[in-house]
This record gives structure tokens, C-alpha cells and sequence, in this order.
């Protein structure tokens, strides 16, 4: 019902739904999409529709049974504010995350309109961070939309960064994290592009994490950055 991550940034996975559809750019080659048909072809369960968008209740209560404190990435197989998912759903999701203020949930999305219009509407406890994904510079509204949320903890995942963001306006965001794109086809991540940014974040005083260079990048696979390693991330709530 929850996984352990090897995700660099979070503790578990945990997929109240499952499935997507692809929006933008930095979707084209979805590690999500190509792990769901192949835990489909296992014989998986939760994947017997591969990639379709899918509700997936019977998980529902997975957090209550965690017995330490998590740090939980939601719908990592998904996206929480996709529009097939029924808002009444995505009110269960939020209220299960309230009840369990010992862990703390990050949520990400590429569906920042959707984001916007049901915010209002939500119960944003303090330990629910909610993040949005800029690949590219054509998608930098996303951060105008993270703004007008009243999420304690909002982050942005620059990943998989496939052309140079420019100026950031990093007002109110909290944590950058930044990565190149790993797997088949994996797009090339410029150094000047991570610097830039990291550079930004230490004026506007946000946390960076470099998550990876990705695949594409041979020479420098692995996570090091002028010969260390950039693991800022905010505080965690007691």
C-alpha cells in the first residue's frame, strides 16, 4: 500500500490513484507510464489498467497504519489534480493527510489551473507541501498558480529541466529541486541551466536539491554539483 522510495527527496510513495495522461513536455518519456504497463504485464493489481487513470480506495488508510513519522510523496504514479479524478476524492485524500500530522505529504502537479480552482476548497493542514513541475521556461506560470495557494510548504520540481528556466520568481517558494532526465531517451541537461537556477535560489533564499544529472549526461551521472552534494530541503513540522 506504500513503498519505500529511491526517490532522493522523500521517505515513501503512496498512490490513492494511479494512471495520468500526458500535458506537456516534460511528460514525453514518463517514468510513471512505462513502469504501470510493466507492473500491469506482472499481473499487479492496482496496474490492471496500466495507465489509466484509476482510483485506487482499498489504500485509502495506508498512512494510519505508518507507526514513524514519514515523509510521503503522494500519487507519484499520478497526478492528484487530474481532472478525472472526482474532487470528493481528492477531499478523502486531503482528510487522511490531516489526520496524520505526524507524517509529512508532498504533493506535485502539472495541472496548476486545476490546482488553482479546487485550493479553496481544500483543508491545507501544515504538514501537506504542494509542489508544481517546471521542465521548461514556457511553463513558468505554474509557480504564478503554486503562489495562490495556502499551502504551508510550496516547492517547485525543475525536473526534467529540458531548456533554461531564465529569471525565477521564487516569491513564497519555499525548495527547488532540480534534475536532469534519466531512462530511454533521456533529453540533455546543460550545467549552466542548474547553476543558474541554483544561483537564484541562494539570492531569493530557497532551498535547492540536486536530485541528478539524468541519463543523458554520462560523463557526470550521479547527483554531484561543483563537487558536492545540494540537499536543501525546509523544515519538517514537529
Amino acid at each position: 500500500m506504500a513503498k519505500n522510495s529511491k526517490i532522493e527527496w522523500t521517505g515513501l510513495t503512496w498512490n490513492p490513484v494511479t494512471g495520468c495522461d500526458k500535458v506537456s513536455a516534460g511528460c514525453d518519456h514518463c517514468y510513471a507510464d512505462r513502469m504501470a504497463k510493466r507492473l500491469k504485464a506482472m499481473g499487479v493489481h492496482n496496474y490492471r489498467n496500466g495507465f489509466k487513470v484509476t482510483l485506487q480506495p482499498q489504500v485509502l488508510d495506508a498512512p494510519f497504519s505508518w507507526k514513524k513519522p514519514q515523509v510521503v510523496f503522494v500519487n507519484s504514479m499520478s497526478d492528484l489534480f487530474h481532472e478525472k479524478i472526482p474532487f470528493k476524492f481528492l477531499t478523502n485524500i486531503f482528510d487522511v493527510m490531516g489526520k496524520c500530522p505526524q507524517h509529512t505529504f508532498q504533493i506535485l502537479t502539472k495541472r496548476s489551473k486545476r490546482l488553482v480552482k479546487l485550493a479553496p476548497k481544500l483543508n491545507w493542514h501544515e504538514n501537506i507541501w504542494m509542489g508544481v513541475t517546471v521542465e521548461s521556461k514556457h511553463y513558468k506560470y505554474r509557480i504564478k498558480d503554486l503562489r495562490k495557494t495556502e499551502a504551508r510548504v510550496k516547492f517547485l520540481s525543475l525536473e526534467p529541466l529540458i531548456g533554461r528556466l531564465q529569471e525565477l520568481d521564487l516569491t513564497d517558494i519555499d525548495w527547488a529541486i532540480v534534475g536532469g532526465e534519466s531512462g530511454p531517451g533521456a533529453r540533455p541537461m546543460k550545467e549552466e541551466w542548474v547553476l543558474d537556477i541554483k544561483e537564484q535560489c541562494e539570492k531569493q533564499e530557497t532551498s535547492f536539491f540536486f536530485k541528478q544529472w539524468g541519463g543523458f549526461n554520462k560523463k557526470k551521472n550521479g547527483r554531484i554539483l561543483l563537487g558536492e552534494t545540494w540537499d536543501e530541503m525546509p523544515a519538517i513540522s514537529a
